[in-house]
């Protein structure tokens, strides 16, 4: 285990502090009288009886002290029986330095030792008063050093001007174009951009100039990132990566001085590559906001432009970027010089699920009944973080139930959770329950029998979310383009629930749960009317596209028809929900045999699948083929 150099301070400065003062008591000590003095029955004696004493010559060794001023005798005492002679040690204050003492003691041959005086003292008191703040300046150095290797420690306090960009010289992601799939155009892009930096004299022979940037735009999940990592591991150059809300910070001028020092120290590494990750932070439109917006964030917009293409150009330098929000971004930020390339990464098409698919199963235990191409059909508008998530979720499932490998169960079970979320409690048998079943089969009968519908995968009663029971839907191929027999089928299947719940239990009985559904049918027909041109008002756009507005920019939104459009509008969008309604009450009514022995399987079984649903349906009436209903306006 390694040790820290804070770990250690933090441990002996303690220590230190403790030997400082216990050192302070006990080694900073010099000889003197009272040491000298034994434990004798007297230790004092008068300088009259020193003079008796050492004219009767019963002195036998004098040791002076103090420059004279003190003495400590060594004297015989009058004989005691069975001890003979007794020396005692006593201490004599002398009355001044008295030379002629000294005499008198070398006269009568008395054992003399003159002790100098050693002011000891104040070199100890000096050091101890030094060693103290030495120590702590000494820590407090070394706990500076090492927070300057710590993000926001004490240390940085003066750097926060610098760039917080990653810096690899050859980057290892561990992410090869291989390990990317299902945006095959993305990446025959970004490949050659790759070639640029390995082989630039095979594009500069005909004249072809390396691009400045490249904008991966798309959806959340779709991999915008992970082709990022895959470019770094690619190209083997000099890698940059930062976030665009690292630019900015409270201190006005923080982000552009950040970007000054981010192009500088790629400079310096020429070629390279910089990745800014959700630029739409920092590169959001100028002037959008009340007054300017944020001045700041601006002023770090301007700086950025300036060092993508300013006076002096950078020669060797591809900056790539990625947002989810291209709508948002600053004109000047997108023109050909800054992003010569915009690369859409869209969520995959079927071939690509399956080869992402592919690539996230190679450390999954998948059993043989699983088919990746099944799931992959299963699974349209799944972006490439959604497929990685379901095989994990699976594969917890497959953890938890103690099974060796993944089966179709949980497949099915990680598609529920994923799109519906957690499996709930079952419900009990209840009037609530076979109200709930009849909504949910009256979805499914409606969608099995109308044309143009996409087919039932399965119904069932187990509460998922906020949903009491769910029919599931499997589109039959790739529905980028959608009819208008598709939308009013999808209509009117969504209006199948409540068709049930007031045919079956009638207006009284008619429940709160097709909220959801008459939601969903009511935003479909208003863009029939108001996007598609599907209406009688003709083929024409009455509303435009643009997501949330900038406030100060459209601080309100402008109606873009008349009260009269937009009273014919509310009267088509009626009446494309009414004409759902009924066809829906249509189907329920003709079929209301089927729908109770449906309804009675589903709450004993409270699952059915979509397979014995339609041979159930089948017995009953003839299931619609594949032709498009049309509903007459």
């Amino acid at each position: 285990m390694k040790t820290s150099w804070k770990t250690i301070l933090l441990w002996s400065l303690p220590a230190l502090f403790l030997a400082f003062f216990l050192w302070q008591g006990t080694v900073a000590t010099t000889p003197t009288p009272e040491n000298a003095v034994s434990n004798t029955a007297s230790s004092r004696m008068t300088y009259g009886r020193f003079l008796e004493y050492l004219d009767g010559g019963r002195i036998q060794k004098v040791d002076l002290f103090d420059g004279g001023r003190t003495a400590i005798i060594e004297t015989s005492e009058m004989e005691i029986p069975g001890q003979g002679d007794q020396i005692q040690r006593a201490r004599v204050d002398l009355p001044g330095s008295a030379p002629q003492l000294i005499t008198k003691l070398r006269d009568a041959d008395v054992d003399l030792d003159i002790h100098p005086t050693q002011d000891r003292g104040a070199v100890w008191g000096l050091l101890g008063n030094l060693v103290f703040p030495i120590f702590l300046i000494v820590g407090l150095f070394f706990l500076f050093r090492r927070s300057n290797n710590v993000p926001g420690g004490p240390g940085q306090a003066m750097n926060f001007g610098k760039s917080k960009a990653r810096f690899q010289m050859e980057a290892q992601t561990g992410v090869m174009f291989d390990d990317v799939a299902g945006v095959e155009e993305a990446k025959e892009e970004l490949q050659e951009v790759i070639t640029f930096l390995k082989k630039p004299e095979k594009f500069t022979a005909v004249g072809a100039k390396i691009p400045k940037g490249a904008l991966l735009v798309g959806p959340p999940g779709t991999g915008k990132t992970l082709l990022a990592k895959a470019i770094a591991g690619e190209a083997g150059v000099p890698f940059f990566s930062i976030s665009g809300s690292e630019f900015v910070e409270m201190f006005v001028g923080v982000g552009a001085s950040r970007v000054r020092d981010l192009f500088k120290k790629a400079k310096e590494n020429a070629p390279c590559i910089i990745f800014i990750d959700e630029i739409d932070a920092v590169g959001r439109q100028r002037g959008a906001g009340i007054g300017g917006g944020n001045d700041e964030r601006e002023q770090t917009l301007n700086q950025l432009l300036t060092e993508m293409d300013g006076f002096e150009g950078n020669s060797g330098i591809i900056i790539l970027a990625a947002t989810n929000r291209p709508d948002v971004l600053d004109s000047a930020l997108l023109r050909p010089g800054r992003f010569d390339r915009q690369v859409t990464v869209d969520a995959p098409d079927i071939r690509g699920r399956l080869e992402i698919l592919s690539v996230h199963a190679r450390d999954k235990k998948l059993g043989d009944e699983v088919s990746l191409e099944s799931i992959a059909r299963r699974t349209p508008g799944f972006t490439g973080a959604d497929l990685a998530n379901l095989l994990n979720e699976a594969a917890i499932l497959t953890a938890r139930r103690r099974k060796e490998a993944i089966t179709l169960l949980e497949i099915d079970d990680a598609v529920d959770r994923v799109v519906a979320g957690m499996e709930g409690t079952p419900l009990v048998d209840s009037k609530s329950k076979r109200l709930i079943a009849y909504h949910e089969i009256g979805h499914a009968i409606v969608a099995t029998l109308i044309k143009g519908h996409d087919p039932v995968q399965k119904v069932t009663l187990i509460p998922r979310g906020q949903a009491q029971g769910l029919t599931w839907f499997t589109p039959s191929d790739e529905q980028e383009l959608i009819s208008r027999s598709q939308l009013n089928a999808r209509m009117a299947g969504a209006m199948g629930g409540r068709a049930a719940e007031q045919v079956v239990f009638g207006d009284a009985e008619v429940t709160t749960g097709a909220g959801g559904d008459l939601q969903q049918v009511t935003g479909m027909a208003r863009q029939m009317v108001t996007r598609f041109g599907m209406s009688d008002l003709g083929p024409m756009s009455l509303e435009s596209q643009q997501g949330e507005v900038f406030l100060g920019r459209d601080l309100m939104t402008r109606s873009e028809y008349s009260d009269e459009i937009a009273a014919r509008i509310d009267g088509q969008v009626r009446e494309l929900i009414q004409h759902a309604y009924e066809e829906a009450m249509r189907i329920v009514r003709e079929n209301r045999t089927v729908i109770d022995r449906l309804v009675d399987l589903l709450v004993e079984r409270e699952t059915i699948g979509g397979e014995e649903l339609r041979q159930i349906v089948a017995e009953y009436t003839v299931v619609p083929d594949k032709e498009r209903y049309v509903p007459q306006l």
